[in-house]
């Protein structure tokens, strides 16, 4: 972990230094300079607010072919946008016009930036495609489409977690219930199945899982040849835990009610403060196994941490649930891959939480 921590920071680090470099960079630009960036954003703003005309047209189109809207309602929309869009175009290339009229006047260093232009015109570091001299129109000012079918939501799960004992009623597991848990972050994708309605929907994505086994009566894992199991270890364990790392690609087919939001030029389907019920589940691969010992010998703190297989299953792959309100749900999943391979008695880890969809 700390090893991670100290890479992330160097990186930030080196962000920084990239940015204010470039900051300086850019600030020492000379007039002549600035007034060529300035005519190239004149040609980027035309272009720019031509696609937002192509688009809202289109999205015209498409209302008037579902009988939405009449043939003259559609003819008087167009109008609308082609008049607002070469209003932008005008008013946009005035300020622009002006801030080259003040740098053709003044000396070189002469800033004749505003909140205006920020908020029209981003910069780029290394890809001189993306604009003149590291200058383009930002992302955010592009057309929306008019119906958007597929988002997708940051995931973000933990709870409590355990295993289920062929044989074995579940009061006698030989894992602390409260000391083993799991983490889940991932990234997911969410497609409505049916073009006019949003009840149904097929949820898919990738997410890294921790899985947490911390054995009771100051047990450890113990390998021999391909058989894993408990034993009692022969100093006082303070920390006793087995973490299961697996890279899993769940698929859910979510179902529950939605807002449509209809506007000018595109719709949308909202599930915010919607309740919503998840099923499906997830395969994948196990890409790392743990064991992390904690305990004192001869009065000297020891931490010893295992990395090996300890017969763990190499393939991975369950079944999975949520009830949800809005971001927040009720999540349960169950692996039908035993967490041990080859072993007398089959173990099935099993997890319990809550899980963000955050979008």
């Amino acid at each position: 972990m700390q090893t991670i921590t100290k890479c992330l920071g160097l990186l930030l680090l080196c962000l920084s230094v990239q940015f204010i470099h470039a900051q300086d960079t850019i600030q020492n630009v000379n007039n002549n300079d600035k007034i060529a960036r300035l005519k190239y954003i004149k040609e980027e703003i035309e272009n720019q607010e031509r696609e937002f005309l192509k688009a809202e047209v289109e999205a015209i189109n498409i209302r008037l072919s579902n009988g939405y809207i009449t043939k003259e309602v559609a003819e008087n929309l167009k109008k609308e946008v082609a008049k607002k869009r070469a209003l932008n175009i005008e008013n946009r290339i005035a300020i622009i016009n002006n801030k080259i009229a003040l740098l053709e006047r003044n000396d070189d260093g002469y800033d004749a930036s505003s909140d205006e232009e920020i908020s029209e015109i981003g910069f780029s570091f290394g890809n001189e495609q993306d604009g003149f001299a590291g200058i383009r129109i930002k992302n955010k000012n592009k057309p929306k489409k008019y119906d958007l079918r597929t988002s997708s939501d940051f995931v973000l799960a933990f709870g409590l977690n355990n295993a289920i004992i062929e044989g074995e009623k579940f009061d006698d597991s030989p894992y602390e219930i409260g000391g083993s848990r799991f983490f889940e972050i991932g990234w997911a994708w969410k497609t409505r199945l049916f073009k006019n309605s949003n009840f149904l929907r097929l949820k898919y994505g990738y997410s890294f899982q921790i899985n947490g086994l911390k054995p009771t009566d100051n047990n450890y894992f113990v390998q021999q040849g391909n058989q894993t199991m408990l034993e009692e270890f022969p100093e006082d364990l303070k920390k006793s835990k087995l973490s299961i790392t697996n890279l899993v690609f769940p698929i859910h087919f979510e179902f529950g009610p939605s807002k449509r939001i209809d506007k000018d030029t595109y719709y949308r389907y909202s599930t915010n403060k919607q309740f919503k019920i998840g099923l499906g589940g997830y395969a994948g691969f196990n890409i790392g196994t743990r064991q992390k010992l904690k305990y004192e010998l001869d009065g000297e703190r020891i931490k010893d941490k295992q990395k090996r297989d300890f017969n763990t299953s190499n393939l991975v792959y369950g079944l999975s649930g949520y009830v949800a309100i809005d971001e927040v749900a009720l999540y349960v999943k169950y692996d039908l891959s035993p967490i041990f391979n080859n072993q007398a008695i089959k173990q099935n880890n099993i997890s319990i939480g809550v899980r963000f969809d955050m979008d």
